[in-house]
């Protein structure tokens, strides 16, 4: 049985995670990363598949990576040839989807005081993201690609663990699938198999809260809006 306390703390740690942009340089211990990792790894996979792989960069190579991305994304011809291996999101947005995304880039611009016009200033703070905002660790997620539909499913149990685990050391993160236009840099940098696709990318550190864009408060559906129950 899990007792109160411990229930609010894990109620705590699911809800106080948020997507931060912005990251102290404060070091995260290779022993945390490591305990979080193996933590997450608890997470379900149909018949135990577990079809996750976990690159970790710190340091110089993750500056490496940072810079050839970068590079890339900044010529804006160069940018062109990049395209995602997967469709993140739908080609045909419809309300109450694309509802819910305008408003959130547009309230994180607000705070950031980027207007409509400001093109080039809404480009750098999504150029932020090839830097893993700051955090002192990226991490970058591939899958076998031999791994169907249910095995995307599993994966994203195995990041929202990563996610709760992490509020529940003090630490914060960004899940990003801004990396995956750029997955043939990857690739090549970090030397993946063949057989290995980017799912996504994740910051991992601790939250500036001095920065306005920590401040953004994501809203979410009340109950009756998504939940039915049948009697």
């Amino acid at each position: 049985m899990i007792s109160s306390s411990n229930q609010q703390a894990v109620d705590a740690a699911i809800t106080s995670r948020r997507s931060i942009r912005a990251f102290l340089p404060q070091q995260v211990a290779r022993a945390d990363i490591e305990q979080l990792l193996q933590v997450a790894g608890r997470a379900p996979s149909g018949t135990n598949t577990q079809p996750w792989k976990v690159y970790v960069l710190t340091g110089q190579r993750k500056a490496q990576l940072t810079a050839a991305i970068l590079a890339a994304h900044n010529d804006p011809a160069v940018a062109a040839q990049h395209t995602e291996e997967y469709a993140y999101y739908p080609s045909q947005w419809v309300s109450p989807f694309i509802d819910r995304r305008r408003k959130v880039g547009w309230d994180l611009y607000a705070l950031l005081g980027l207007t409509r016009d400001n093109k080039a200033g809404m480009a750098a703070q999504h150029g932020k993201n090839y830097d893993f905002f700051g955090a002192p660790v990226g991490l970058i997620f591939t899958i076998d690609r031999v791994m169907e539909q249910g095995s995307w499913l599993d994966y994203g149990m195995f990041l929202q663990n990563i996610m709760v685990a992490a509020r529940g050391r003090g630490l914060d993160t960004c899940p990003q699938a801004a990396f995956t236009q750029y997955h043939r840099i990857i690739t090549e940098q970090l030397q993946l198999p063949d057989q290995e696709t980017v799912v996504c990318g994740m910051a991992l550190g601790y939250a500036d809260h001095s920065k306005v864009e920590n401040s953004l408060q994501t809203e979410r559906m009340a109950l009756q809006e998504f939940v039915k129950f049948v009697e």
